[in-house]
């Protein structure tokens, strides 16, 4: 049994009253807005709810499973981040083995260029005029190809073969009679899940949170990732509230898009709350690996 001084004491009192502060200030908004969803409208606009959901109804999921664009949208956004997250995962692991190899010359060079990239780009325009110029505009490729691969997620994964993969291992498997290939799926990748799961949440969150590209380079709404939908559906509701409310079907339109607004934003993050929980084990070691060691 260690004995804590005073002031241990004192700081680990200050310390978990903070944490405690800054858990409620983390849960209250994910709290407020699931309870917003099963409450009525009115209660919401009026500002009558605070945590607990009042008059419980679920005019608004019910909304969501009735509208078409968003069960699209959802669909839209599930192919994406599926797609986007195999092409980056794909080309990721293609650039940062080669630079980690000891043998590979010149890597250092090819690295300075790539991470040049990451403080100085074309801009916008310049982009979408390549986009354009593919013939990827108004297609599914313009969402997954611009965005194919992240600099800092080469350096992490990089640094991450560097220091946690034993060189010795990939020449005694040279020795073998393994080539490049076969050392990169028989040796590396089974040691790197940490950091394959790390570059799946990293990359599967920003694609499913994702909407300015969609907004940019899409005109078919039947291609509109939900988060698009979702920012259509805020946007109405903004508008709605300046308009005069002595219509009592307009009225009820509005609330209905208040329902809609909260029950969509729960909906749309489910996924990525159903998925932390199964690669967390694995982040903050992936994240700390690849980022300090090396």
């Amino acid at each position: 049994m260690v004995d804590h001084s005073r002031g241990d004491k004192i700081f680990d009192f200050v310390n978990t009253l903070l944490l405690i502060v800054l858990t409620i200030v983390v849960l209250y908004p994910l709290v407020f807005v699931l309870s917003a969803s099963i409450s009525s409208p009115n209660a919401v606009v009026k500002g009558e709810l605070w945590l607990l959901p009042k008059d419980i109804t679920f005019v608004g999921y019910q909304r969501i499973f009735e509208n078409n664009d968003i069960i699209t949208g959802y669909r839209n956004t599930i192919f994406y981040t599926l797609l986007g997250t195999a092409i980056n995962l794909v080309m990721t692991t293609c650039a940062a083995y080669p630079l980690s190899r000891r043998d590979f010359k010149g890597r250092n060079v090819i690295t300075a260029f790539i991470v040049f990239t990451m403080f100085f780009s074309g801009g916008l325009i310049p982009v979408y005029l390549l986009v354009k110029n593919l013939g990827m505009l108004n297609t599914f490729w313009a969402l997954v190809i611009p965005n194919a691969v992240s600099v800092w997620n080469i350096v992490i994964m990089r640094t991450f073969f560097q220091s946690s993969i034993p060189y010795e291992i990939q020449e005694a498997a040279s020795i073998d009679g393994c080539n490049n290939f076969q050392i990169l799926f028989r040796v590396v990748l089974p040691l790197s899940m940490p950091i394959i799961a790390v570059m799946i949440l990293f990359y599967a969150v920003g694609h499913w949170n994702a909407f300015f590209n969609a907004l940019i380079y899409l005109t078919d709404r039947a291609k509109y990732p939900l988060q698009l939908v979702l920012r259509e559906i805020l946007i109405q509701g903004q508008m709605q509230d300046m308009i005069d409310m002595a219509d009592d079907s307009l009225a009820k339109k509005v609330m209905e898009v208040e329902a809609i607004k909260y029950a969509v934003v729960v909906v749309a993050n489910l996924p990525v709350l159903a998925l932390y929980p199964f690669l967390q084990k694995y982040f903050v070691k992936g994240v700390m690996i690849g980022a300090l060691k090396g």
